[in-house]
């Protein structure tokens, strides 16, 4: 990630210096903005590292914002909101958004979260890859490959398939998967994950329709499916 600069878009002031403050005192860089429709182009020129955005903006929304972000970049998000309705957190979390934190918060644990996201987003590589048939993750590029075909994922997408990936055919519990994901406990939110994987199955799904890759095993979790990735497609 080009400069390491965490960039708060938040119309309110107040909240935008009480976190600007504590993430400076953190060790971060930090660039504000104050309009959604600011920040698009000021992602594309200045590639920061994190970016936290709030949903209630002037000129776009969030969720907006966040889909636009998506279609260009994986730099991870960390959405801001006083809608605590979980269809606000779902259909943020769909958009691509990495992470969701509602008002009132403590400053202390805004930062805690951009801290767990950027560890899992730039954690040491190594030169080893994971595949399991038509599906290969390579951990030094963070590339990941379906059908021989690029997937763009997003760094919960990423560390959901590199789980499932070391471990073909184990059953993950969705509390397990959170623990992966967001890196501390957050609250019994399972359907974050459910939307994760969702996510997650439509990229793979693109170059692999015909296949169940990752399975929901009811009452359990999730499992990674390595005999339907190898196996070879039906024919009529």
């Amino acid at each position: 990630m080009a400069d390491g600069t965490i960039l708060i878009v938040e119309d309110e002031v107040k909240i935008a210096n009480i976190l600007k403050a504590y993430l400076v005192k953190a060790g971060y860089k930090v660039g504000c903005l104050d309009r959604g429709d600011a920040v698009v182009p000021f992602v594309r020129q200045n590639q920061p590292a994190l970016i936290l955005l709030d949903i209630m903006l002037p000129g776009a929304d969030g969720i907006e914002v966040c889909r636009e972000i998506r279609k260009f970049s994986d730099i991870p998000i960390i959405m801001i909101t006083a809608r605590v309705e979980e269809i606000d957190r779902l259909v943020g979390l769909e958009m691509g958004a990495d992470d969701y934190v509602c008002k009132p918060f403590s400053p202390r644990e805004v930062v805690a979260r951009v801290k767990a996201v950027l560890r899992r987003y730039g954690s040491p590589r190594t030169d080893k890859a994971s595949d399991a048939g038509e599906v290969c993750l390579i951990e030094d590029t963070h590339q990941v490959f379906a059908a021989g075909n690029e997937l763009k994922l997003t760094p919960c997408e990423y560390n959901l398939l590199k789980t499932f990936l070391g471990r073909p055919d184990r059953i993950f519990s969705r509390n397990e998967l959170i623990s992966v994901v967001q890196g501390y406990d957050f609250d019994g939110y399972d359907r974050t994950i459910d939307s994760h994987v969702k996510n997650l199955r439509k990229k793979i799904a693109k170059y692999l329709p015909h296949r169940e890759i990752i399975s929901t095993v009811y009452g359990f979790g999730y499992k990674f499916n390595s005999q339907a990735n190898r196996k070879s497609e039906m024919k009529d």
